[in-house]
């Protein structure tokens, strides 16, 4: 009797007790279910709406700062936390980060500064050099900035490019082109130097009622108007022969030698030398601005090599057999 009254009461007791821990399970799973919400992905999303979404999954909003991004839209989030997919109660904050958008602020002023000195000013705000333009400024020294775009103050952003306007330096004077028709080749350089003006090419062609190996074509023309730097072709009379080489001259008593710097912007240091019956001597040693086009007198006589040497490497070898 006693024995079955102690299994009765032993299986009420688990009865109780699965019924207990049941009843816990299924109020704590109930109150879990209503008390806990997955955060959504909020970057990219409006703030207003932001705040819209988390108000309605009873969540609060907290900001928590505002940063520049050149790649997300004013006022959209850049950054949350917990992040999306965590599971997290009501009443609990998520913090974001709100994006300022792009940022600007006033264009520096460049004006008055070399065109060096004003690039290392834009690279230093981040930013770039747009487009150049150089115009004769008198009064104002060369490779100056004299204006910008965007002008100074105006709102720019990073990576924005100013364009410059930057001073060639004082025109330089005009004056009225000498006459180079009927002087020898030679002369026609040296006087072409003299006047600051540029070499440009020299055609060959022949025509009997004129005088040989002189100049008979010029361009610009005599009397026309030019300035220091102009470039000037030139045609002489001169039977050509099979074995003639277009950048070679071959004259009475000299040879002429034309040599291109090249591009670049520093001078180089050219130096022409010629080798002759065991002498060498240097007839040019000098600095020459970049793409400058020089011509050299090689006087004739013995065989000769002619090495040019530019910053002190050979870059020509020419034989003269005369």
């Amino acid at each position: 009797m006693i024995t079955r009254i102690l299994k009765i009461t032993a299986l009420l007791i688990i009865f109780a007790v699965v019924g207990g821990v049941s009843a816990f399970l299924t109020i704590t799973f109930i109150i879990k279910g209503e008390d806990t919400v997955v955060v959504p992905a909020l970057g990219g999303k409006e703030v207003v709406d932001v705040l819209k979404l988390l108000t309605d999954l009873g969540l609060n909003t907290k900001v928590g700062g505002a940063e520049y991004n050149g790649e997300v839209p004013l006022n959209q989030v850049i950054f949350q936390d917990p992040p999306a997919g965590t599971e997290l109660k009501k009443g609990r904050d998520v913090r974001i980060v709100v994006s300022k958008g792009v940022q600007t602020f006033p264009a520096p002023d460049v004006q008055g500064l070399s065109i060096g000195e004003g690039l290392i000013v834009l690279e230093q705000n981040g930013l770039c050099q747009g487009k150049s333009a150089y115009a004769a400024m008198g009064g104002v020294k060369k490779d100056k900035i004299v204006a910008q775009a965007p002008r100074p103050g105006r709102l720019v952003k990073r990576g924005d490019c100013l364009d410059l306007l930057v001073s060639a330096g004082s025109r330089p004077p005009a004056f009225k082109m000498p006459e180079l028709e009927g002087r020898l080749l030679e002369e026609a350089i040296l006087l072409i130097e003299r006047n600051n003006l540029l070499l440009g090419d020299i055609k060959s062609v022949y025509k009997r009622d004129k005088p040989l190996n002189v100049v008979i074509g010029q361009a610009p023309p005599m009397g026309f108007r030019v300035i220091e730097g102009t470039v000037v072709n030139l045609e002489t009379n001169r039977k050509m022969s099979a074995g003639d080489q277009p950048d070679m001259d071959v004259r009475r008593g000299v040879s002429l030698l034309r040599y291109n710097t090249g591009y670049g912007f520093l001078k180089s240091r050219i130096r022409v030398r010629v080798e002759r019956s065991g002498l060498s001597y240097d007839i040019f040693d000098d600095f020459v601005r970049p793409g400058s086009r020089s011509w050299f007198l090689i006087p004739k006589g013995e065989a000769a090599r002619v090495l040019v040497y530019k910053d002190s490497e050979l870059v020509e070898s020419h034989e003269f057999n005369n």
